[in-house]
């Protein structure tokens, strides 16, 4: 399965030729949108292949996966839902299977905040947008372990008020954003963002390079589960 950071890879390449001088600001924000836009639906069509993948196998989810359509595999619950159907596949295959101490989320944690920001390091991208790549660098460092997958029934953990949450910033502001673009609803929408969100201090998390991360971060936690549902394949 592909990595959906190749999608990064080839924005930085195909943009070198632009240039950084101050004439080519005006093209950060679209070629930022298209990135996204270009994850966004990478990561559902990744995840609806997996879903037929493990239907092909288990008659029993596939009457589920059937009968009870979860939608197109954009919105949070609808990531978690796989979550859950893929590790309950897993302990199906292999009981002695546990989230806990057979996903390696320190590595997976260290390949997603390595491949972002090598790839961004003095790319055009994070010239253009050189605040809130700085931002992203002291807001991603919070982001933990314990954030994650850590039982079988939470693909990101809901922490107390105040504490950031990768649920919160998938839902209110990732998720958000990718139906604004993905259906023009900037175009009719009445309640839009006002002058008053610049002040707010959740601004912060109004961040594409956030955003990536948070969409690298499933695909490496779903590509690994996937993984480990491979390999029980050969170990019987």
């Amino acid at each position: 399965m592909s990595p959906i950071t190749e999608i990064l890879t080839d924005v930085v390449s195909a943009s070198v030729g632009i240039g950084s001088g101050i004439e080519t600001f005006p093209m950060c924000d679209y070629v930022m949108q298209s990135v996204f836009i270009k994850m966004t639906g990478f990561q559902e069509q990744k995840l609806k292949c997996i879903c037929w993948e493990l239907a092909s196998v288990d008659f029993e989810y596939r009457y589920d996966y059937k009968t009870n359509p979860v939608g197109d595999r954009s919105s949070y619950n609808d990531k978690q839902t796989l979550y859950k159907d893929l590790i309950g596949q897993l302990q199906k295959r292999s009981k002695s299977f546990k989230t806990a101490s057979d996903l390696d989320k320190k590595e997976i944690l260290s390949r997603t905040t390595t491949a972002v920001k090598e790839i961004f390091a003095e790319s055009n991208l994070s010239i253009w947008s050189q605040k809130s790549f700085n931002e992203y660098g002291i807001i991603w460092n919070e982001i933990k372990t314990k954030h994650f997958a850590n039982d079988n029934n939470n693909l990101f953990t809901a922490l107390k008020d105040g504490e950031l949450s990768l649920q919160v910033i998938y839902r209110d502001y990732l998720y958000r954003f990718r139906n604004r673009i993905a259906h023009n609803t900037q175009s009719y929408q009445q309640n839009l963002p006002t002058l008053n969100t610049l002040v707010s201090q959740n601004y912060i998390y109004e961040n594409y390079f956030i955003w990536f991360s948070t969409l690298v971060l499933i695909d490496e936690i779903f590509r690994e589960l996937y993984r480990l549902y491979l390999q029980t394949f050969i170990d019987q």
